[in-house]
């Protein structure tokens, strides 16, 4: 099977899940963009509706690593991209880091996800509370009625009604709504458009530790490669939306960030309002 990110599921059905998870590793690793490290890993996770989804790492020379896409963080926005609300399982091709096993507590049950390490001498499949048995997450911050990591949210933010804004920012919009960001009530998204008229989005999504959080840029990265994106310098506009006051503002990180992969990008930020009843 050709590796790529995202694998329907009547694709999946045909084979075991225990086998082909890990089966798919190997091949998908070819998919990451390790710049810096040349490590490459790769993600491989089963959705609840049954598709495979792929995540790899991405890092960008000459930035701080804090700019780093993780591949479990790849998978992550990958599914939330795909409206997928569930991981049952994943293999991976190294074992998940501190940064990682952080990052999947924002997930409704998190302890409950199967992980096999494909690089173990006896790989098998093994709870996330077994990698990370005294966690730290949602649960520990916010009411249980709140929406958790791909979960359905709309934030309520709306852009000024009588300036006219192009698809791009709509889209930027669209994706600021469905950012996960209860612990600074925060949201923010991008939207990207490539040489070819494509349009490419992702969310802001915060972790209870903060420090794992993936930027809004970053998730739009993870659709521009997962929809088949080359060059970064493929990338000839961005626009970010992010809430106006908001105490986490992505603006100048995600300046930086488009200017050193596609510094010919035609960068815009808007501020959108938020209903009062959010």
């Amino acid at each position: 099977m050709e590796p790529r990110f995202v694998i329907s599921a009547s694709e999946a059905e045909s084979q075991s899940i225990s086998k082909l998870l890990p089966s798919l590793v190997s091949s998908s690793q070819s998919l990451a963009r390790p710049s810096i490290s040349n490590f490459p890993v790769a993600a491989v996770g089963l959705a609840a509706s049954g598709r495979i989804f792929v995540g790899v790492n991405v890092e960008f020379p000459g930035l701080p690593f804090h700019h780093t896409i993780h591949a479990e963080q790849f998978l992550l926005t990958n599914m939330a991209n795909n409206a997928e609300t569930r991981l049952d399982s994943f293999a991976v091709s190294a074992a998940p880091c501190g940064h990682c096993r952080q990052f999947l507590q924002e997930l409704r049950d998190a302890p409950d996800i199967q992980i096999l390490i494909t690089s173990h001498k006896n790989p098998h499949f093994s709870p996330l509370s077994h990698f990370l048995s005294h966690h730290f997450g949602p649960h520990d911050l916010l009411p249980k009625t709140v929406p958790l990591l791909l979960e359905p949210r709309h934030n309520a933010l709306s852009l000024p009604q009588n300036d006219h804004f192009n698809a791009l920012a709509i889209a930027a919009l669209e994706a600021a709504n469905n950012s996960h960001a209860p612990y600074s009530a925060s949201p923010s998204g991008v939207a990207l458009l490539d040489s070819k008229g494509n349009v490419f989005k992702g969310s802001y999504i915060e972790s209870a530790a903060y420090n794992p959080s993936l930027g809004p840029l970053q998730a739009a990265i993870v659709a521009f490669i997962a929809g088949g994106g080359g060059d970064y310098e493929e990338i000839v506009a961005a626009v970010l939306v992010e809430k106006e006051g908001a105490v986490i503002k992505q603006d100048h990180t995600a300046r930086l960030l488009l200017h050193s992969i596609a510094p010919r990008c035609h960068f815009n930020n808007f501020l959108a309002s938020q209903s009062p009843s959010t």
